[in-house]
């Protein structure tokens, strides 16, 4: 029985499947979509994307697939043409068996050719729904907290042409606007390193070529063929889809002329922002309800998702349904329904303050982290936290939550002026407060400290997902 289709009778029985080897049997084609990808083309496709440092060191996600496998041999010649290196950086999801040696096997390989490789563990309990876009989001959680620790400003992932247009395709079938269709960026800044994609336009056949033509061998993963995933069925019907011209270069080709709309909206939106908008070190933000309102409604569109993305330390908007109800309204004239009172989305509170709209966080949303004294984290996927390591008698855990209702009156009595009372009082319960012991020992953005040795903690806003998409230049 072949691999695939004991992997496939495995998953019926409900036992774990295990990658296939995919055996290096050809040199590949010749024809312009079977050649492999030249070092030229790669180095043009990283000269795009620009911004890197002299000697750089380059993070590589590595599944131990044919695409990312292509991607990391492609970015190690690069990279030592420029007198630097990259790193491979793996991570096991403990999602199947077998998984760990999967990597271990991939490294085994690259090592040999010399590259530095890292594997990365996702521990804890895994949710027994919404599996893959958890794994997602640790995967890229655990690659960005390596590179923040090691000081790595680049982060590459392999996504390639295919991956492009089914995306473009899963979009439009969300019925999507412009940002959807505009498929994945090249460029994606987040708050300590660049994610960076330099094989969009390539076609996956001329990646797999380059391992062909390198000799290397890599793993198939059978959640590539399993239909419970709206990906694979989409992948499904290209053939059907093709034959009546939306074929690959088309869907790509739809992404790339969005992408280039998406960008001219998003130097409009920035513009408004600059002009009309206010953010605070607190974490909200003010701007003006009367430009809000003759903003171009998809403009306004755009600003609402950028301040409730930033501010909420959401990566992905609400739902399109709620987000057009909620502008509507808020364009309405000031004074009328349903104005009122405060909303909530996207854990966000939006507030009408006189001339201006308020967002800030919903107190209630945040998270709650422990760590103990001298970590560094981010909290609420908002604010950098860095305990200080203070003496050996305040060693221990420390937790990190919402001042709240109950926490502002704790220490109200002990600010000794009213240096808080500028703050919203919105704001003020969504600051993140200190506790060790059941009691608050720091409030940073109220300068209340009760510390004793411990120190002053460092707590700076920096959300996951900037409310603009600037640069991200490297001297």
């Amino acid at each position: 029985m072949s691999a695939s289709r004991r992997n496939a009778a495995a998953a019926e029985a409900g036992a774990p499947v295990q990658a296939s080897l995919r055996p290096v049997t050809s040199t590949g084609g010749t024809t312009p979509e079977c050649r492999a990808v030249s070092d030229a083309e790669f180095h043009a496709s990283m000269d795009r994307l620009g911004g890197f440092e002299t000697y750089p060191t380059i993070a590589v996600a590595v599944s131990g697939g044919a695409d990312s496998m292509a991607l990391i041999i492609l970015a190690d010649r690069w990279a030592r043409q420029h007198r630097g290196k990259v790193v491979a950086l793996t991570v096991d999801h403990g999602l199947r068996a077998g998984s760990r040696a999967e990597a271990q096997e991939s490294h085994r390989r690259l090592s040999g050719r010399g590259i530095e490789c890292r594997l990365l563990v996702w521990r804890g309990d895994k949710p027994r729904t919404g599996i893959q876009a958890a794994a997602r989001d640790a995967r890229y959680r655990l690659m960005a907290q390596w590179c923040r620790r090691h000081g790595v400003l680049h982060l590459l992932v392999a996504h390639h042409r295919e991956d492009q247009a089914e995306t473009v395709l899963h979009r439009l079938a969300r019925a999507s606007g412009v940002d959807g269709l505009a498929g994945m960026a090249a460029i994606h800044e987040l708050p300590d390193i660049r994610l960076l994609r330099p094989c969009l336009d390539l076609p996956r056949d001329r990646l797999r070529a380059v391992l062909l033509h390198h000799k290397i061998d890599w793993a198939e993963d059978p959640s590539n063929e399993d239909r419970a995933y709206a990906r694979v069925r989409l992948r499904g019907l290209m053939p059907l889809l093709a034959s009546e011209g939306m074929n690959v270069a088309a869907l790509s080709g739809t992404a790339h002329r969005m992408a280039g709309a998406r960008a001219g909206l998003d130097a409009v939106m920035a513009g408004f922002l600059s002009t009309h908008a206010t953010f605070f070190p607190e974490g909200y933000s003010r701007f003006n309800r009367a430009a809000f309102t003759a903003a171009n409604p998809e403009v306004a569109h755009r600003v609402l998702i950028a301040l409730l993305t930033t501010l909420g330390g959401n990566i992905y908007p609400p739902r399109q349904s709620r987000l057009e109800t909620l502008c509507e309204d808020m364009r309405q004239p000031a004074g009328e329904a349903p104005w009122s009172r405060a909303k909530t989305l996207g854990g966000c509170r939006i507030v009408p303050d006189g001339a201006d709209f308020l967002i800030c966080r919903e107190a209630g949303r945040c998270e709650v982290l422990t760590a103990p004294q001298g970590a560094s984290l981010m909290w609420d996927k908002r604010f950098l936290v860095r305990l200080p390591d203070g003496a050996a008698q305040s060693a221990g855990l420390y937790t990190i939550r919402s001042l709240g209702e109950t926490g502002w009156a704790a220490i109200r009595r002990k600010i000794s002026d009213s240096s808080a009372d500028y703050l919203p009082r919105l704001v003020r319960l969504a600051l993140p407060a200190i506790h060790k012991r059941g009691k608050i020992v720091a409030v940073p953005h109220l300068n209340f400290y009760n510390v004793g040795s411990f120190g002053h903690p460092d707590v700076r806003f920096m959300p996951l997902k900037s409310a603009t998409s600037a640069g991200f230049p490297v001297v």
